[in-house]
């Protein structure tokens, strides 16, 4: 049965998954705070960013869903990051470093890119295996939103921006 497009999670350790309407499965309800390794090389305690509304993207290079859907995240970010949304993208272990390379530089993408070469980011986020996967979380922390697939643009935009209004 279809529920709510949202989902507040309220400091639950588990909360139920929020995929193209219809919940399924459990995940943590507080981005974890792994850390994750971006292109450049630098290390960071978490996908997610600490005071910022963070939309966290795993994908990979050979998925069509999530190449197609990479412009409109582009669009967002520039949108939003001067209110304070960042977006990190991550590609899945079994993506080849030098194809994320090459296509986060050849379409210069404007945000973090993290190669998961272990899986444990994925592992760490409740265990991503399908992409595009993607989570919406707060200033505080939480996920708010998660999609399996692509998210719905236009209803994204309208839950950054209604994230980026909350303290």
């Amino acid at each position: 049965m279809p529920l709510s497009r949202r989902a507040t999670l309220t400091g639950l350790a588990l909360a139920p998954a929020l995929v193209g309407g219809l919940w399924l499965g459990l995940r943590p309800a507080y981005a974890p705070d792994a850390p994750v390794v971006l292109l450049d090389g630098n290390t960071r305690p978490g996908a997610a960013l600490a005071g910022q509304v963070t939309l966290v993207n795993f994908w990979a290079s050979t998925c069509a869903v999530c190449l197609a859907e990479m412009p409109q995240m582009v669009a967002l970010f520039k949108a939003y990051r001067n209110q304070g949304f960042a977006t990190v993208a991550v590609a899945m272990a079994y993506d080849p470093p030098a194809s994320v390379i090459r296509y986060s530089e050849s379409r210069q993408l404007p945000f973090d890119v993290v190669i998961d070469n272990t899986g444990s980011v994925a592992r760490a986020w409740g265990g991503v295996d399908a992409t595009p996967t993607s989570f919406l979380v707060n200033r505080h922390g939480e996920i708010v939103q998660h999609w399996v697939g692509a998210p719905d643009f236009g209803f994204l935009a309208k839950s950054i921006e209604k994230l980026l209004k909350q303290a």
